[in-house]
């Protein structure tokens, strides 16, 4: 299964699991009131200044729940919206508009939200006068990792890694049971070849001590876990003399507002957990833009 495949996969799992949490046997709210003819359109209205995602989402929403109704985009992923701004009208029966109103609203939000923070990181980076790009982590609501990740490349940043499968990231607990970098490296090569695996090998090291054996046994990329600026500038200047092409990435507690010295300090990635485990959703609503008469 290619990375597109498993993404529909999981985004249609969590669709379908979202439906069955909300609607239960019935949605009887609306079924109480509402007749099953009668037709309407919504309109959903921006409420909140940020960067909308999440327009392949809605669609399957309204799609997987009532094929039939009709959705137009005026707004699409990654644009810039502002209060008052429609970005999309769906049009159909009203059941149905408004079954899914608020399924569509969690996920639009919430992506909205992280598309947000990860341009304003992003952007901070690029005015700052750095190359450094931003990256997400696995810290994800549970179910919403594809969605979430989507979001953050809406938004100008950059996927870390999809989950464990498609990178390989040895980290502290890695390195300390393996008895060392040099052995957590190796072995991580040797897996791949036995295994017939291309996967980048990532390797996160506390101190300088780590960081000469890392630099010696030439991963793909090197993750400098809680290091100071000052220490991140001289770490970067180390790999950087290195024959090999080693990627650079900071991590630990790095926050919005401590973020450019690090980026100054040269590295090529600093990665944020806060872009999915804290981020605010974006204020938005679906509102109905006219209805039929209730036939009593």
């Amino acid at each position: 299964m290619n990375y597109e495949e498993k993404e529909k996969t999981l985004t249609d799992r969590l669709i379908d699991l979202a439906f069955a949490e909300d609607i239960g046997d019935g949605d009887h709210t609306t079924l109480c009131c509402i007749p099953a003819d009668a037709m309407g359109e919504s309109e959903l209205m921006i409420k909140e200044e940020g960067i909308f995602a999440g327009e392949r989402a809605a669609k399957e929403v309204f799609h997987r729940f009532d094929p039939n109704l009709k959705v137009t985009m005026h707004k699409h992923d990654g644009d810039h919206v502002v209060p008052g701004d429609i970005v999309l009208s769906v049009a159909g029966k009203e059941q149905s508009l408004l079954t899914t109103e608020r399924l569509m609203l969690n996920i639009c939000q919430r992506m909205s939200g992280i598309a947000t923070m990860a341009h304003k990181y992003q952007q901070a980076l690029i005015d700052a006068g750095t190359k450094t790009r931003v990256l997400d982590t696995r810290k994800t609501t549970p179910g919403m990792r594809m969605l979430e990740k989507e979001a953050v490349r809406i938004g100008g940043g950059m996927n870390h890694r999809i989950g464990l499968f498609d990178m390989i990231l040895l980290k502290d607990n890695h390195i300390d049971f393996c008895g060392g970098v040099h052995n957590a490296i190796t072995r991580a090569r040797r897996y791949c070849a036995d295994k017939g695996l291309e996967l980048k090998i990532e390797c996160e090291v506390r101190d300088f001590k780590e960081l000469e054996q890392a630099i010696a046994e030439a991963p793909d990329r090197i993750m400098f876990d809680n290091f100071t600026p000052a220490d991140t500038k001289r770490a970067v200047e180390l790999v950087r003399r290195s024959p090999a092409h080693i990627e650079t990435e900071s991590s630990g507690g790095i926050t919005f507002d401590t973020m450019i010295p690090y980026a100054k300090a040269g590295v090529d990635f600093i990665s944020f957990g806060a872009l999915t485990h804290s981020v605010k959703a974006l204020d938005m609503s679906l509102k109905a833009k006219g209805s039929s008469k209730l036939k009593m």
